[in-house]
């Protein structure tokens, strides 16, 4: 047994079985630092997904610059649709009813029917071509809050965005060094509505009068204004002259397909451009001003709204209002006021926000010219 005893007389078994037991205790903490991610000096153990850490703080900071995927409520875009149809008061089982139409769902961020638009119209070079352009920039754009305010009082439901609609291309009388009957205006002037707009949070739209020209044409000069996300768009039909008269002297037309064509261009650029949708306003008054409606067709890129452009009285306005928007339904409906032209007489006051939430469907989109 003297073997056993080590030279300064103390027993070897001993030793060992503490060697022993500090090799168990050595396991036990290197398993229990696995499986809670400690480790002395850098985090290199692994994670609970099978991702290393420096990976995973990685792909985390990829994810906090890259844009964030939004998703459309459909039931709430469901639901507005139906309160604009506004067919609530109705209690007769065989009303036909037109509204809301049947079309593909907008991508995410879209503004409509989510938000209602007030908006004034004109160009800043005319007093005439309506209220942008007739007052002092700061005058007109506390006239248009106060009718922003008003449209929020008429409808608490639905948030209020002011708009400057621009026409940037203006039919004119006189033919113009290319015979095409239309002015195109600088881009410092567009520049301009766009530093006014910003002063109250407000989007633009870009309109365009073809004259003797195309939108075909015309729409591709405005490619680094439309890749704004705050941009949209307006096309007047009433001075597309396909007939080949000159512009004042014959009301124009376009066909669905142009409209179309306008559509499917602003939405390759909301594709090019990760945007989201763009808002087109066709004007209106009469029948032949669109022709084959029933072919155009919204995309989830664009979302199309016929203005009822007309003038006069309230009655005749309502009139046409029911004649080329409710019968003829694409997919959200607008509504312009005129300041001047609808107190002429017989006329004796300009509809109200009162009056056109009375209207099948409701006007999303409200312009004053």
């Amino acid at each position: 047994m003297d073997t056993l005893k080590s030279p300064n007389g103390k027993n070897r078994i001993g030793i060992y079985l503490s060697a022993i037991f500090i090799l168990f205790i050595c396991a036990v903490v290197s398993v229990m630092m696995e499986r809670t991610n400690f480790s002395f000096g850098n985090i290199s153990t692994s994670t609970p997904f099978g991702i290393k850490a420096d990976e995973k703080n990685k792909n985390m900071e990829l994810a906090a610059v890259e844009p964030v995927v939004l998703s459309l409520d459909t039931a709430l875009y469901d639901k507005k649709m139906i309160e604009l149809a506004n067919y609530a008061s109705t209690t007769s089982t065989t009303t036909v009813r037109l509204w809301p139409t049947k079309t593909v769902y907008p991508n995410a961020g879209a503004l409509l029917p989510f938000n209602r638009i007030v908006a004034y119209y004109g160009n800043l070079y005319s007093k005439g071509m309506g209220v942008l352009g007739q007052y002092p920039e700061d005058v007109m754009l506390q006239k248009l809050q106060a009718e922003v305010k008003k449209w929020e009082l008429a409808d608490p439901t639905t948030p209020v965005i002011p708009a400057l609609h621009y026409i940037d291309v203006t039919a004119q009388e006189s033919a113009g060094s290319d015979g095409k009957y239309r002015l195109r205006m600088p881009d410092s002037q567009i520049d301009e509505v766009l530093r006014m707009a910003k002063k109250i949070d407000a989007i633009v739209f870009i309109d365009v009068q073809v004259g003797k020209s195309t939108i075909q044409e015309e729409l591709p000069l405005l490619d680094t204004y439309l890749k704004m996300p705050n941009v949209h768009f307006g096309i007047d039909p009433e001075f597309s002259m396909k007939t080949g008269k000159r512009p004042g002297t014959v009301i124009g037309t376009m066909d669905a397909s142009d409209i179309n064509y306008t559509a499917r261009y602003l939405a390759k650029i909301v594709r090019d451009n990760n945007l989201p949708p763009k808002i087109l306003v066709i004007h209106r008054f009469t029948e032949d001003m669109v022709t084959n409606y029933e072919l155009i067709k919204p995309l989830p890129e664009v979302q199309i709204v016929i203005d009822m452009d007309g003038w006069g009285d309230p009655a005749k306005k309502l009139n046409t209002y029911r004649q080329v928007v409710y019968f003829e339904p694409v997919q959200f409906a607008g509504f312009k006021l005129f300041y001047k032209n609808d107190l002429l007489p017989p006329s004796t006051r300009i509809l109200t926000p009162d009056d056109l939430l009375e209207l099948k469907p409701r006007p999303i989109y409200i312009q004053f010219q």
